[in-house]
């Protein structure tokens, strides 16, 4: 018998399609409930056919806090734990046995798994630590956009570790992003003192291609006293990084992903990131020292992650940087392991054979 009382709850606008997916990965929970922020399709009568109790809400001007913080108004006040996902998400089954073990008198809120996004190969992509597993009473969500948690209560926020919780994000790839960008700019407007925000403005920016006002936020999130995230930090030194590359100011570039890399020598991604700008010169040594360094690092960071630095990336460019350093075993090997892990592709396919045929060629002498 289950001991607390848990309750999903979601946003939404026109995401029939996702419904029924959601609501048999959802159903472990009590109560589920939905504020429809204006559907137009048969979002609403779907999920009202499926049991869930659905509000609407058409919130203007648009903001996302202002959207949940309005579905977290309906939900009961015994309930013990909220769940907030959106409707393109889906838990592993047995999240909510999971998520009862890992709960203890007290706690507030909870750290879980989350995956973002997918290899073509179907493995993780972009991976992190999720938080939006909390108590009823004592939050609210702030910022118009990247909405966020902030603790409200008495006492102080008590985090627990659900190490078998899983949430895997499935992305509506149709999705509009055009607002964010406003969106954004309003969050820092509202929030000047808060580094996350900048952080994510400036990312924006680097989406859109504006690549001074990338700089310009990116820089500034740096320079808040109050930015001690590492990992969040190293993450703007790399997105300048790619600001300047994108100017052909090659110097700036790898000047912030060496201080990326000193921020946290510990990431893998600042690394691979610095071995790609290097190829841009045929740098041969100094990527065979980035991916040397890479491939040290074996576990993910827990917050910011890019697929394509734990793909057949850095195997690829240590089999080239080999090749032309005249490292012909190492070269070889680093390339039958990229080939493995994309079989597919022509070029990796092609570089392997000449690779290998090179080999064999200086047994023969």
């Amino acid at each position: 018998m289950n001991k607390l009382k848990v309750c999903v709850y979601a946003i939404c606008k026109n995401e029939e399609k996702f419904v029924d997916r959601w609501v048999d990965s959802m159903c472990e929970a009590d109560i589920i409930i939905v504020t429809d922020t204006g559907s137009t399709d048969n979002t609403v009568e779907k999920l009202r056919q499926r049991g869930v109790t659905v509000y609407i809400n058409v919130i203007k001007p648009w903001r996302f806090d202002k959207a949940r913080n309005s579905c977290l108004e309906q939900i009961p006040g015994d309930v013990d734990i909220c769940v907030s996902t959106d409707l393109d998400e889906v838990f592993e089954a047995g999240w909510r046995e999971n998520l009862e073990k890992s709960w203890i008198e007290g706690a507030t809120r909870a750290n879980y798994y989350y995956a973002w996004s997918f290899c073509p190969d179907g493995t993780p992509g972009v991976t992190f630590h999720y938080d939006r597993i909390h108590s009823r009473q004592g939050y609210k969500w702030v910022n118009p956009v990247h909405e966020c948690l902030s603790f409200i209560g008495d006492g102080v926020e008590k985090f627990v570790w659900c190490p078998y919780v899983r949430l895997l994000h499935y992305p509506d790839s149709s999705k509009d992003r055009s607002s964010y960008l406003t969106l954004l700019e309003l969050a820092v407007a509202e929030r000047p003192e808060d580094p996350r925000n900048y952080h994510y403005l400036g990312r924006e920016y680097m989406f859109a291609g504006m690549w001074n006002e990338c700089i310009e936020n990116l820089k500034k999130h740096l320079s808040l006293p109050n930015s001690c995230w590492k990992e969040e930090r190293s993450a703007s030194m790399r997105f300048i990084a790619r600001a300047f590359k994108a100017q052909v100011n090659y110097i700036e570039a790898k000047s912030w992903l060496y201080k990326a890399i000193a921020e946290t020598p510990y990431l893998r991604e600042p690394y691979v990131e610095m071995a790609k700008l290097m190829y841009e010169d045929k740098d041969w040594a100094g990527i065979y020292h980035m991916v040397m360094e890479a491939l040290k690092i074996k576990e993910r960071s827990t917050y910011i992650n890019d697929a394509w630095c734990w793909d057949y990336t850095i195997y690829d460019l240590g089999a080239l940087a080999c090749y032309y350093l005249g490292l012909t075993g190492a070269s070889l090997e680093y390339a039958q392991i990229a080939l493995e892990m994309s079989p597919n592709d022509e070029r990796l396919k092609s570089n392997y054979e000449i690779i290998k045929n090179l080999k064999n060629q200086k047994k023969r002498e």
